[in-house]
């Protein structure tokens, strides 16, 4: 058994990082613990030619087709949506396309607006403070004035529209429809020690350049300095509880499969919308024989999604391909719940760069747009560099069968058990789908598309996991309280996408990571009677 530490992070991704920086000035010894490893950037995908083939094996969205040694299988069996995570500090934000949406202020008003789901206990307001703290933390490349949202400056310029961009603000234009750059957390200009982005393209293997705003070059580096210890290659399998019910720490397997114990005075649970449950779920005690924190019977479930559709457009004219960052221009024209469309809430359309080479060969293929003989060499040319696309983010409404148990026979390396999903999209997701492929689709045509296909539901849609633990006042409908700390459990706070009371409509790692800096200002002003 180690000494005890003041404060115990469990994972070192983007809420782990946050959380840990904001609390670095309490002087408290703080230790993270994370199955990962520190990314090495020469390493990534961006930096070599391969690139589109290592994306789809070690730098796969799914830790079912990368398999590493830092991963963890998951039986999503059951469920239309894959699960996608990654194992690193860092973690899911060295994957993302870093596009940094903000909710809006009606999704934490959901039932009050729309009379389904649950209202948040917190607002826009309460969060707004660590929503721009933590877009200058992570240098965020945006246009203030976006009609979309309340008035908020911006840290850096926006990302440049390029020609995909234009092609697609015409055809937003022609239908008066809403359409912004979009916030992303790439850096347009040298920001804090980061280079600006110059396009390198191929985002979702891991920024060479240093340009997109990963946690472990922007929140982790300033978090060391001011003292905060991470150790790389700890498989946390629980949390350990006194009889009391308080929790004491976390039992976990170090890089050289030895199982050691942390003792901590606070527990921090950033593991994710999947990990984290999974962890709470395998923590069983005297006093908490269905899993700690679980008095509710509500850990696991409410699991969301977004059940995502891609729309692409071929085009005449050439486009800028793959090149520059994904996801630097959006719509929200049809966000808000309009009752003619036939289903609650609504979706962002994201703008999506085309594909390079290989996958515009496997696309076309599948579509029959690029044919095999005498002819693919110039179909293929007719499609590569021709594309550009829209995602449609869809929101996913809390229903308590979409869960995360635990797998009765799949386990980890160290033989943790390992999440099992059951999950459903429900009909109201479905028909905003198919609403989402059609307005994408006019949108593309408006914008001179002659050949429109989509893929939806996108199988690889999970990488957003939340809902899992779910924050509220009342105990019986909630496992964390307004301010994330565990209504069991009074020295564990959860700070990832499990506790989301909804997902609302719009990319989650922004208000995660505000969450997160929200959380770890309560702890702060909270210290002298944290426990009461």
């Amino acid at each position: 058994m180690s000494d005890t530490v003041d404060v115990l992070i469990i994972g070192a991704g983007a809420s782990g990082a946050a959380a840990a920086w904001s609390l670095a000035e309490t002087r408290m010894r703080i230790v993270c613990l994370e199955q990962g490893d520190w990314p090495r950037s020469d390493r990534y995908a961006s930096t070599t030619r391969d690139w589109e083939a290592r994306r789809m094996g070690e730098f796969a969205y799914s830790p079912n087709t990368r398999r590493a040694a830092a991963d963890y299988p998951v039986n999503d069996d059951d469920s239309p949506i894959k699960i996608a995570n990654y194992n690193a500090v860092g973690g899911a934000t060295v994957l993302f396309t870093a596009h940094f949406p903000r909710f809006h202020p009606s999704d934490f008003r959901v039932r009050s607006l729309d009379g389904v789901a649950d209202d948040w206990p917190i607002d826009y307001q309460t969060l707004e403070p660590f929503y721009a703290e933590n877009d200058r933390m992570m240098g965020v490349s945006g246009l203030a004035g976006d009609p979309a949202y309340p008035p908020k400056t911006c840290v850096l310029p926006p990302l440049a529209l390029g020609r995909s961009g234009e092609t697609l603000a015409r055809g937003f234009n022609a239908l008066g429809w809403h359409w912004w750059p979009s916030d992303n957390a790439t850096a347009s200009r040298d920001y804090e020690g980061r280079a600006r982005c110059i396009n390198l393209g191929n985002c979702g293997g891991g920024c060479a350049q240093g340009a997109k705003a990963s946690t472990d070059i922007t929140y982790w580096p300033a978090a060391v300095r001011a003292g905060v210890e991470v150790r790389t290659g700890c498989r946390v399998s629980e949390i350990r509880c006194s009889d009391a019910g308080r929790a004491t720490g976390a039992v976990y397997f170090d890089a050289d499969g030895v199982e050691r114990f942390q003792a901590a005075e606070v527990v921090i649970l950033a593991a994710n919308g999947v990990g984290t449950p999974r962890l709470l779920l395998n923590s069983v005690s005297r006093a908490f024989p269905d899993g700690l924190a679980n008095s509710s019977g509500l850990v696991g479930r409410n699991l969301m999604f977004h059940p995502c559709a891609v729309i692409t457009g071929v085009f005449d004219a050439p486009q800028d391909g793959q090149r520059g960052p994904d996801n630097w221009l959006w719509s929200h024209e049809f966000y808000e719940t309009d009752p003619a469309r036939g289903f609650v809430r609504g979706y962002i359309l994201e703008a999506n760069r085309g594909a390079g080479p290989a996958q515009s060969a496997l696309a076309g293929l599948s579509s029959g747009q690029v044919t095999l003989g005498a002819d693919h060499h110039a179909s293929l040319r007719r499609v590569f560099d021709h594309t550009v696309g829209l995602v449609a983010i869809t929101e996913d409404l809390p229903e308590e069968h979409n869960r995360v148990t635990l797998d009765p026979v799949l386990t980890d390396a160290h033989g943790v058990p390992a999440p099992k999903i059951t999950y459903r999209i429900s009909d109201n997701s479905r028909r905003m789908l198919d609403h989402a492929v059609a307005r994408a689709g006019e949108a593309l045509r408006a914008a001179g598309a002659h050949t429109v296909r989509d893929v939806t539901p996108l199988a690889t849609g999970g990488w957003h996991l939340m809902g899992t633990a779910r924050m509220g006042n009342d105990p019986a409908r909630s496992v964390v309280n307004a301010w994330g700390r565990s209504h069991d459990v009074k020295n564990l706070f959860i700070i990832d996408g499990s506790v989301f009371v909804t997902s609302a409509g719009v990319n989650p790692t922004c208000t995660i990571q505000a969450l997160a800096l929200y959380v770890a200002d309560q702890i702060k002003a909270r210290l002298a009677s944290l426990f009461d």
